[in-house]
């Protein structure tokens, strides 16, 4: 159940409106269901229908002309409330009690209180009432009925529940305006399915995803194609807005209807987008650094980090980084093939009710998701896709997330803008991950190495071990593991830590998400041997000092030693005459046998 409250000046044009036939003739038998006293007259029920709603609309200005100039200018209060479609429908005496309580939670006829306003609710369809109201109290004083489309709602919450009708999921008053009926009508005339308000709104959001600074924005804007933009300044020079418009959407002067940021969502206003383009961490370049990291595995890196942010109790920092992720997921469509594009704007569009809270985002804990998002703007997608799919792949668990925190959080509205991003996400997945998947298969791999992964994953994770073995993503793992080990990695270790990133409960396939943690992880440059052994030691030493009295033993596995380094059975290395249970340290892998 829905209200909708408007103010006028006009109690006739009003009551002419609730007792005619509608926009399109959709009323049908006009009558009244309460009245502030229950014997307001009721034009609907008379013989002379305008004789009866002049005398009704008398009757409910009557204090209105009495307290004379005291009198708010726009006195008319009109609140319409509409049941769901699936709703059972409501007989005139439940609508009448309705009425009542919506008008005395918003304080225009408080209960118990003689000197309420003249109000009264009509009926003209089988789901919905209006409330009519002139807002004079009986001491002539004006009706106190702030914030009342708030109180409205919290009302019609309660209702629901005593009346076992369809529960609305309600928002906090930080999503984006709705574009008005006019503008609906308008775009629908032009054949377009997104009003200018939206057009406007996901071409802005879209430049804020990947200007690097409030100046680039505006330049990034101001050469966008089909946008009119208009920079407003302070008298000292200082940038103080912004408006947009689109050339074809004029009013009847044929001039541009422009909108400002804050008229397109609450966090485009241009002091918040400074706020946030301010706290973006710059991409490093130094020229000492030998070996510039991927921005794409950058940006995936911080994207699988923010559902452990989200776990913690920094609510502030949480929200800054659902912002930023945002941010990401505008970008992608830039960014990704043309076939993919359309489900990850639906995604970016979707995902863009859940950015935004009551909780205030401190945007600086989320510079470096930042910072990789804006390089992202020169490493377009090339070869197979797989950069793309990775981080799909890491933006489905984090949506994931994001919906537990909102709904954690009873953010009602962003948990389900997060679900149906989460849909939309999925199938864009879907469109890109086949190709860089199948890419990752090998032929080569021997049957005892494949063995040994199987190993280490019944090690590490024996919840999921079996899953994963007869996945169709196991032989894109074992793929992945092999390349890794070909170029001197740790498969042990490797899973290791990609199963430390994030637990998988919450993937649909756990074996997609360990390909594509160890496919990134796999590009970090290899360690040494050398490497292989401090990591050893030092782990033996934490496993012998920091065991707590009496603890339980624990089978410890060892870290596989460098591919090429690997010994046999025991024997003596023969260059340094160590043994082969060397390279034994509790790291990862599968218990070592005790020699």
């Amino acid at each position: 159940m829905i209200a909708k409250i408007t103010r006028g000046r006009d109690t006739a044009k009003l009551i002419g409106y609730l007792y005619g036939p509608g926009r399109a003739n959709e009323h049908a038998d006009p009558h009244l269901v309460a009245s502030w006293d229950g014997f307001a007259p009721d034009p609907g029920r008379t013989d002379d229908i305008k004789a009866g709603k002049r005398r009704l609309a008398n009757a409910l200005d009557l204090r209105v002309k009495q307290a004379g100039d005291r009198a708010p200018k726009r006195h008319v209060w009109h609140c319409s409330v509409r049941a769901a479609p699936e709703d059972r429908m409501l007989t005139d005496d439940e609508w009448a009690d309705i009425a009542r309580r919506v008008v005395a939670a918003t304080g225009i006829a408080p209960d118990n209180d003689p000197d309420g306003c003249r109000w009264i609710a009509v009926r003209h369809a089988p789901d919905h009432i209006h409330i009519a109201a002139t807002t004079v109290r009986g001491d002539l004083r004006p009706a106190r009925h702030w914030n009342d489309y708030l109180t409205a709602d919290l009302e019609l919450a309660t209702i629901e529940k005593e009346y076992s009708l369809r529960h609305v999921v309600r928002g906090d008053r930080t999503a984006a305006p709705r574009p008005t009926r006019a503008e609906q009508e308008k775009a629908r005339r032009a054949g377009q399915k997104l009003t200018a308000r939206e057009q406007l709104r996901a071409t802005v959001r879209s430049a804020v995803s990947i200007a690097a600074g409030p100046e680039e924005f505006l330049a990034v804007l101001s050469a966008t194609d089909g946008v009119l933009v208009e920079i407003q300044r302070f008298p000292s020079g200082d940038i103080r807005g912004y408006k947009v418009a689109l050339p074809n959407d004029t009013n009847a002067a044929g001039e541009p209807v422009w909108f400002s940021g804050s008229k397109l969502a609450p966090d485009l206003s241009y002091p918040k987008i400074h706020e946030r383009l301010t706290a973006i961490e710059p991409v490093d370049q130094h020229p000492t650094i030998r070996r510039k990291p991927d921005p794409w595995h950058q940006a995936t890196a911080a994207t699988e980090r923010i559902p452990h942010h989200l776990d913690h109790h920094d609510d502030t920092a949480a929200q800054a980084h659902l912002a930023a992720f945002g941010e990401a997921l505008d970008a992608l469509p830039r960014l990704a093939p043309q076939h993919i594009r359309p489900q990850l704007r639906q995604a970016a569009t979707a995902f863009e009710r859940a950015t935004r809270s009551r909780i205030h985002a401190e945007h600086h804990h989320a510079r470096a998701l930042r910072g990789a998002i804006r390089a992202l703007r020169t490493q377009p997608i090339t070869g197979d896709g797989a950069l793309l799919a990775m981080f799909l792949d890491a933006a489905i668990l984090t949506v994931v997330a994001s919906a537990r925190w909102h709904n954690l959080h009873r953010h009602q509205q962003q948990v389900v803008a997060a679900r149906q991003a989460l849909e939309h996400l999925r199938t864009a997945y879907a469109q890109a991950s086949p190709e860089p998947l199948a890419a990752l298969l090998r032929s080569d791999t021997p049957p005892r190495s494949v063995e040994r992964y199987a190993e280490y994953l019944r090690f590490q994770v024996p919840a999921y071990a079996d899953r994963i073995t007869t996945d169709p993503s196991w032989d894109a793992l074992v793929g992945a593991l092999a390349t890794a080990e070909e170029v001197g990695h740790d498969a042990a270790r490797l899973l290791q830590q990609a199963i430390q990133h994030r637990p998988l409960e919450d993937a649909r396939s756990p074996g997609e998400v360990l390909v594509w943690r160890v496919h990134r992880l796999a590009q970090r440059p290899a360690p040494s041997a050398r490497a292989f052994v401090a990591q050893a030691r030092t782990a033996i030493t934490r496993a012998v000092v920091q065991p707590a009295p009496n603890a339980p033993s624990v089978p410890q596995p060892p870290v596989s030693p460098p591919p090429g380094r690997r010994r046999r059975g025991g024997a003596a290395d023969q260059s340094s005459g160590r043994p082969d249970n060397t390279w034994n340290s509790p790291i990862s892998g599968p218990p070592a046998t005790t020699v």
